[in-house]
């Protein structure tokens, strides 16, 4: 009776006469599978010692597990051979990967006891999470600019449209842009001045690291400078008459803005201790302050009795020199520039336009004594800068800081009480 192993012989050898057509569809997999299916097969005799063996039952494991399957029908054989070949390789595939993959966790996590790569790893993450805070503060930034800045032009275009601010019937377009550049201004430099104060409460803080902030409150002034440069030569009377501050800030105006021998008092009264070098200085720096504040004071008061002199003449002007007044600012809409000359020839007399240009002229002039003016502000801030140390041109900016916020408060306060007695 044949054994096992014989008629598993039998069928494999049938199955290959069957499948010859195939095979010559695809002649390279056969001989290929023909080798690795017969090195499966012990190389001992087939017919030798019946008797079974540990090292015969080893040799032949696919066979053994074949028999016990019901052997698998002709044809399938090359099938199975090709699926366990397939298996394996996946099976080594996989434990591959699952090597790398571990490995790569290894490396990666934070499974080490290496201080100095807990360290390091500790470093990134606080670095990373301090670059999104920035990314989000930055990004919360633009997004506040936009909205004023947005804001800020419905204002301009509602002011336009209007031709008025602050119930200023003649205010000039170029006057409104101003009012609300200087509101901007106010609120910048609060901030400015708040983040001065803050730094200068942590008495630990050196004064080499309060250098940055006291320089950004000076520079942040001249700022204010700058927008006055540009609106004194277009509009000097809306600065020279401070009808964009408060009705008490009003009352202590000088020029366009404050006194620079008021400030120096300012200083002398809450900067302290000075040295009587440094006393010496202050004090020197207020006295050429107050000259020039009375040069300037003389030259104006000229200005204004000229034009007194120009507007009371009666003289008549020469018919060459008679034509039709400017118009300098263009004021209201309804204000149109031929309404306001017609208007002009009309209240002084059409035979005397050459003094209502002599006149305008005059009034041009004021522009320069305006620039004057600030220059002399600005030039007393980086004097003071200059005699005094880090942290005592710090206390002296905090407190000029204080000292016009309580005018301005007492301006709000002053208008606020009013209000029920002209309403009523």
């Amino acid at each position: 009776m044949p054994s096992d192993l014989d008629q598993a012989l039998l069928l494999y050898f049938d199955g290959q006469e069957q499948d010859k057509p195939s095979t010559q569809e695809e002649p390279h997999k056969p001989l290929n599978f023909v080798k690795e299916t017969l090195n499966i097969f012990p190389s001992q005799p087939i017919h030798g010692d019946p008797t079974p063996t540990s090292t015969a039952s080893t040799s032949a494991p696919p066979v053994i597990a074949g028999s016990s399957r019901r052997t698998p029908p002709p044809g399938r054989l090359f099938a199975v051979g090709k699926g366990s070949k397939t298996a394996s390789n996946r099976e080594d595939c996989g434990g591959g990967g699952a090597a790398a993959a571990s490995a790569s966790s290894e490396l990666e996590g934070p499974n080490t006891s290496d201080p100095k790569a807990l360290r390091r790893l500790a470093q990134n993450r606080e670095a990373a999470r301090k670059s999104r805070l920035r990314k989000k503060a930055y990004i919360q930034q633009l997004e506040t600019g936009r909205i004023r800045l947005a804001h800020l032009e419905q204002e301009i275009q509602l002011t336009r449209a209007q031709g008025a601010l602050w119930g200023a019937a003649t205010l000039s377009p170029d006057a409104a842009l101003f009012n609300l550049e200087y509101e901007r201004w106010q609120e910048t430099h609060h901030q400015v001045i708040g983040q001065l104060r803050a730094a200068m409460e942590e008495h630990r803080r050196p004064d080499g690291e309060l250098q940055p902030y006291v320089d950004e409150a000076v520079s942040h002034c001249g700022v204010l400078m700058g927008h006055k440069a540009r609106l004194v030569g277009v509009d000097p009377l809306h600065l020279l008459f401070g009808s964009w501050k408060g009705a008490v800030e009003r009352c202590f105006l000088w020029i366009g803005g404050f006194r620079p021998s008021e400030l120096i008092k300012v200083v002398l009264r809450h900067v302290e201790p000075l040295t009587e070098q440094q006393l010496s200085a202050v004090y020197s720096a207020q006295q050429a302050a107050r000259r020039e504040e009375d040069a300037l004071d003389g030259g104006l008061q000229a200005l204004l009795r000229s034009l007194s002199d120009v507007l009371s003449s009666d003289a008549p002007a020469a018919a060459s020199q008679q034509q039709t007044p400017p118009v300098m600012y263009h004021h209201h809409h309804h204000h149109h520039p031929a309404v306001a000359a017609t208007m002009a020839a009309s209240f002084i007399g059409h035979s005397y336009s050459y003094n209502l240009q002599l006149a305008m002229d005059k009034l041009a002039s004021l522009a320069t004594f305006l620039r004057q003016a600030d220059e002399l502000r600005l030039r007393t801030l980086h004097t003071l800068r200059q005699m005094l140390t880090v942290r005592q041109a710090a206390h002296c900016f905090v407190a000029v800081d204080d000292y016009f916020g309580r005018l301005r408060a007492l301006s709000l306060f002053w208008t606020n009480s009013r209000q029920p007695a002209a309403t009523g």
